[in-house]
């Protein structure tokens, strides 16, 4: 009888060990999925880091580190520099987000080390060699706002083309906000071939605003799909990170969890 009893309680204290394993295995691996706690943020053509102000309010709320670039517009280069000044501010993993013309940035400075997932919102995903403007060209869009470039290399959207074309989901005043506040590219950024492609090496998540005017959905999804990107496709506009922020939130805390759990 007592050696029965010595060995009930053996097993009883090898099953309250193996619960104990169990929960702090758990608990680990739930830490590991939330280490990712930076987000970058950078931006497309005309447009600023302003429109990003729905999606920080609700990030931050959520206990992330949030950091917005002010691309110059002026290069390829000179963005993926701006973008990479602000990954290396930051104090461990980056989940890196870009919007439109940002997706062509975080394409490139996503092979920062720092980072350790892409997140594109609406955005363009070239390949090592391609341009933004072979994309913009592949399909057709129902409004082409995009004027030509001015003297000095310069492109603007057109007034009476924004609001439709690139944010017909906001009302006038807000996009009327937005159209004032445009950042204008230089024509050289649309037409500078990619040198590297992170999401080859990186996990990326993609957002398809199903009601773009700016870019094809349809263009959006062939390159998410080359990408092997983990695709949402929400009813949106272009800027559809401000129409729907909360649902964009969803997917950067997805890829943040996903990507640290990875790391």
């Amino acid at each position: 009888m007592k050696t029965q009893s010595l060995k009930n309680k053996l097993k009883s204290g090898l099953f309250a060990s193996a619960i104990i394993l169990s929960t702090i295995i758990g608990s680990a691996t739930t830490a590991a999925a939330q280490t990712v706690k930076n987000v970058v943020l950078v931006h497309g053509a005309f447009a600023d880091g302003s429109g990003f102000k729905g999606l920080y309010n609700i990030l931050t709320k959520k206990g992330y580190n949030v950091t917005v670039v002010q691309n110059p517009l002026t290069s390829l280069k000179d963005d993926v520099d701006a973008t990479n000044r602000a990954i290396d501010k930051q104090d461990g993993p980056v989940i890196l987000v870009g919007h439109s013309w940002g997706g062509t940035v975080i394409t490139e400075a996503g092979i920062n080390p720092k980072v350790v997932g892409l997140v594109y919102i609406a955005a363009f995903a070239p390949d090592k060699g391609e341009t933004t403007l072979q994309w913009a060209q592949l399909l057709p869009t129902s409004v082409n706002g995009i004027l030509p470039p001015d003297d000095k290399g310069v492109i603007y959207f057109a007034k009476d083309q924004f609001h439709a074309g690139f944010a017909a989901d906001l009302s006038k005043e807000e996009a009327d906000f937005m159209y004032a506040s445009q950042g204008p590219i230089f024509v050289q950024a649309f037409v500078a071939p990619v040198t590297e492609a992170a999401w080859k090496t990186k996990p990326s998540f993609a957002v398809v605003a199903t009601e773009d005017k700016a870019i094809n959905p349809d263009t959006e999804r062939k390159m998410y799909k080359r990408a092997g990107a983990k695709v949402t496709e929400i009813k949106g506009s272009h800027v559809v990170f401000i129409s729907q922020p909360d649902a964009v939130a969803k997917v950067i805390i997805e890829a943040a969890t996903k990507a640290g759990a990875v790391k």
